[in-house]
């Protein structure tokens, strides 16, 4: 299988997707390069979506910011609070991958994200 995708999946994203022994709980392959392969299409369009996501939530947390006036680490528990509902359509690991890297593109200190007790995870 020749794969001309050029998108990078980080690896604290496939850590999303990767259980206590290390082992990918999808069909997930790396060839030589790092490149994902093989079933990793799911993990590549996750992967997109959440950082999709991640981006145009930076708008939204700054507007929050300057309007609500709470602080960066309320902002960004509250965000993770909406995306660990089942409505969101992202699982919860997706949800604290989103928050965290949404800090990092707001160059905020990120909490420590506990997920809600009702909490579900989607898939």
């Amino acid at each position: 299988m020749d794969d001309d995708n050029q998108i990078h999946v980080p690896p604290s994203f496939l850590a999303v997707y990767t259980d206590a022994r290390g082992r990918l709980f999808l069909a997930v392959y790396t060839d030589a390069r790092g490149r994902l392969t093989g079933k990793a299409d799911e993990v590549r369009s996750r992967y997109e979506l959440c950082e999709d996501l991640a981006g145009h939530l930076v708008e939204h947390a700054q507007t929050l910011y300057h309007v609500q006036a709470p602080s960066e680490a309320e902002i960004l528990r509250r965000i993770h609070a909406g995306l660990c509902t089942a409505e969101s359509g992202v699982s919860v690991p997706e949800a604290t991958w989103i928050v965290t890297r949404l800090a990092e593109l707001l160059a905020w200190q990120c909490p420590e994200l506990a997920p809600a007790k009702d909490a579900t995870v989607s898939d």
